[in-house]
């Protein structure tokens, strides 16, 4: 994913971005919106854009009105249901193109979020009209894809569009799509484990022809086991087949065997006399064993019909998850939406959810069976696409990937980053009238980025004070779950809907009076990255250590324990704060040359670790009782990109100091 850039890599503060989402989601009679998910996998985006003081303009299809306007394909509900995930308004729009729709959005002000009407409404979307792309193109500065689902189409909104703006990058839900998708399938962690199942062998050749390359155990379940089971030269009664498809499925299982690869088919079903699935009903259900009769495999009787894995397919099924590094999983085991028939569907979503598995659930009803057995906390990841998740695992190149902007290696330094930590300092309404004063101040300046990290309480409160200005929002700490039994924790999800940008990992004061170490400290920063909150990673020698002469040996060892394992292109969205402990509320502090020295240190391990290009856009600040009277001094050392400051951010004053200190020096280097 490295390669294609995402929203991370441009400034987008005041610019007008196009974002194509996916909102094609169920909605009910009473215009009720049935299914969140893929509204809830975008918030991501939306609220990063939102912290980015970007003018946001959402543009997605519904269903398949045919180029025509139908109003039960109307956005509109979503709308709704979207300002009711973010907290905020949404504008909803009733056309995506015209008149009306320019002046709204020239009519926008920075972190404001437009939903535009279903872009089919026009037949020109499916189409890919270039005059069409070009309408919609003139309504943004820049171009955001984030509708993972809607990448295999090469329509006006998905494909065309890039053709007119010449920023176009990714959105966080395609990127963790194809980091999921891409790099942990194709370099699995193992054994690999595939589970296929749903309805045809067909919708699924070329996905079962590619896994074969690189699964070690792969569990064939749903009405696609029949098809293979026939190739067995089986009965399998009245169940759906392919008879077209036998020959495939004779190769699938060769090829099997050719690679070594564990291939297990159905041991037991659940079939049904009569089915009547519109009404969700069906007759008298057995389970049959495989068994040998008249010479011949015979799974299911004539008269019946496969609707279900049984009990034995079951415990294997379950037997090969328990083993497994990596999953993937993609189609239910049976006719889920028939309670009667849900029975091993379930059972596998249960068995993925409590293995400690890397599990991704590869989109379609897959993520809706994940959903109704009320596992979907318990998975790593689950892809928002259908048709576009086959196509990827396939291999093709989708159109809606292709046309983003690649990343380059000359990307230019950061400025300098000034952070303030209030620590357990300033109940709400203090808070409040310090992050005001603050904005009045300096917050509308460009030149240096500042970062405000107030309590916890006050953390909402706080955002809204900020909205309008270019200040960022930074928490003090945060868990490493995304949720549990953890009383007193917040995990990264609850601050990113707090439109929380960064946080603070590993304070000193949390490693000395809370005992955190190095291996929790790590747990935390990736988990930060994962949910793309930009951590400030704190490392830092005690009194003792510096006397004893360990000060560099103990600061390097702590980032080899926490940065060893951090993904390249992860790793340029850290922060790194030097504390020297010792010099943190003692009254004595360390020179510019003893702060250079270390952050020296720091600069050379993260060339050797990630490379010259990141080592120079993570910022390494010195947290170390940086004031007004040290901040020049400091801030001129080469390797100091700015400072993360405690009791000198709770006085105005002081803290503007700083940010001067940091703007002259920025200055300075033009």
């Amino acid at each position: 994913m490295a390669s294609i850039k995402t929203i991370r890599d441009m400034s987008l503060t005041g610019k007008r971005v196009l974002v194509r989402v996916d909102f094609n989601v169920p909605i009910h009679a009473d215009g009720q919106v049935v299914d969140l998910t893929r509204i809830i996998a975008t918030l991501p985006t939306i609220q990063y854009l939102i912290q980015q003081k970007a003018k946001i303009i959402l543009v997605s299809h519904l269903g398949r009105p045919k180029g025509k306007r139908q109003s039960h394909y109307s956005l509109q509900p979503v709308a709704v249901a979207l300002a009711e995930q973010l907290g905020s308004p949404v504008t909803f729009l009733d056309d995506c193109i015209g008149p009306h729709v320019t002046q709204a959005v020239a009519q926008m002000h920075p972190g404001s979020v437009i939903l535009l009407e279903n872009v089919r409404f026009y037949p020109e979307e499916e189409q890919n009209d270039s005059e069409f792309s070009a309408s919609l193109a003139a309504l943004a500065e820049v171009w955001v894809n984030d509708a993972f689902s809607a990448a295999h189409r090469a329509h006006a909104s998905t494909e065309g569009i890039a053709h007119h703006l010449v920023d176009r990058v990714a959105g966080f839900l395609i990127e963790k799509e194809l980091s999921y998708l891409g790099k942990t399938i194709h370099h699995p962690e193992r054994p690999f484990t595939v589970i296929l199942g749903g309805a045809k062998i067909s919708d699924k050749i070329n996905v079962i022809d590619a896994l074969l390359e690189r699964a070690d155990t792969l569990l064939v379940g749903g009405a696609m086991a029949y098809t293979f089971m026939l190739a067995q030269g089986g009965r399998i009664g009245r169940s759906l087949k392919e008879p077209d498809k036998v020959d495939f499925a004779k190769a699938a299982l060769k090829k099997a065997a050719d690679r070594g690869v564990k291939l297990l088919l159905p041991l037991d079903n659940r079939a049904v006399d009569s089915l009547d699935f519109d009404k969700k009903a069906v007759g008298e259900m057995r389970i049959f064993e495989n068994k040998i009769a008249e010479g011949q495999l015979d799974y299911i009787p004539e008269g019946w019909e496969g609707v279900d894995i049984g009990p034995q397919t079951i415990d294997a099924f379950q037997e090969a998850i328990a083993h497994s590094k990596t999953i993937l999983w993609n189609g239910p085991m049976g006719i889920f939406e028939i309670d009667a028939c849900n029975q091993g569907t379930f059972a596998i979503a249960e068995a993925i959810a409590h293995s400690p598995a890397t599990s991704i659930i590869g989109g379609g009803d897959s993520v809706t069976a994940i959903n109704q057995s009320g596992h979907r906390e318990k998975v790593t990841f689950m892809s928002t696409g259908g048709g576009a998740t086959l196509e990827f695992l396939e291999g093709k190149l989708l159109p809606g990937i292709s046309v983003l902007e690649k990343i380059v290696d000359s990307t230019p330094s950061a400025p300098y980053l000034i952070a303030g930590n209030w620590k357990m300092n300033k109940n709400t309404v203090e808070a409040v009238a310090l992050a005001e004063h603050i904005v009045l101040e300096v917050g509308q300046q460009t030149e240096v980025q500042i970062v405000i990290c107030p309590p916890f309480t006050a953390l909402e409160s706080v955002a809204k004070t900020i909205e309008s200005s270019n200040l960022h929002l930074g928490a003090q700490n945060m868990h490493y779950a995304v949720s549990g039994a953890y009383t007193g924790e917040i995990s990264p999800e609850m601050l990113r809907h707090l439109f929380v940008t960064y946080v603070i990992i590993g304070h000193s004061e949390r490693r000395i009076h809370f005992h955190e170490t190095d291996a929790l400290i790590k747990r935390k920063l990736r988990a930060a990255l994962d949910d793309n909150l930009k951590p400030i990673l704190c490392i830092g020698e005690t009194q003792q250590e510096r006397k004893s002469g360990k000060s560099l040996p103990i600061v390097r060892a702590q980032l080899e324990a926490v940065l060893n394992e951090v993904p390249q292109e992860k790793a340029k969205w850290m922060t790194i704060a030097y504390e020297p402990v010792w010099a943190i509320g003692t009254g004595q502090n360390a020179t510019p040359e003893m702060a250079q020295e270390a952050h020296s240190m720091i600069r050379s391990y993260l060339k050797e670790q990630f490379g010259n290009a990141i080592a120079h856009q993570v910022r390494i600040l010195y947290g170390g009782s940086m004031n007004p009277q040290n901040a020049a001094d400091l801030l001129a050392q080469p390797d100091i990109d700015g400072g993360l400051i405690g009791g000198a951010s709770l006085k105005v004053t002081d803290f503007v100091a700083i940010i001067e200190c940091a703007k002259a020096q920025q200055q300075g280097m033009r």
